[in-house]
């Protein structure tokens, strides 16, 4: 049952305090389409402070290297950088030789559950890495 306390928003923003790097994904038709490399929390997490501090320890010094390192050689727009930094994401290593890499926003996670994670979209409704 729904805590009536949580807004969508926050829910979907939850999804991203579960997912590790290495978990498998799924679109919602179940069929594998890579696995989890990159999350990003959301800058409104309340999560965000600890668990985004936990994990840049852990790859840089500096959080302006962290986020070069994820968008090195995409050609995203502004807008969509910065939604993103902002909602928070996760970058899928897309299964396959030639297959770009994707992006997953909170609202587009339907459930985490052990090492794999299920998504409300298919592999074609997500945003490419360039």
């Amino acid at each position: 049952m729904r805590r009536p306390d949580l807004t969508e928003e926050t829910m979907n923003t939850n999804y991203l305090v579960q997912v590790q790097e290495g978990m498998r994904v799924f679109d919602r038709l179940n069929h594998e389409i890579g696995t989890v490399d990159y999350v990003k929390l959301s800058d409104d997490d309340p999560m965000t402070d600890d668990a985004e501090a936990e994990r840049l320890s852990e790859r840089r010094e500096s959080f302006l290297d962290v986020v070069a390192d994820v968008f090195r050689s995409d050609d995203l727009p502004d807008e969509v950088r910065d939604m993103l930094l902002q909602k928070g994401f996760i970058r899928i290593d897309s299964a396959g030789l030639f297959a770009a890499d994707r992006y997953v926003t909170p609202d587009q996670i339907m459930s985490v559950t052990g090492d794999a994670l299920t998504l409300s979209v298919t592999r074609e409704e997500l945003m490419k890495r360039q």
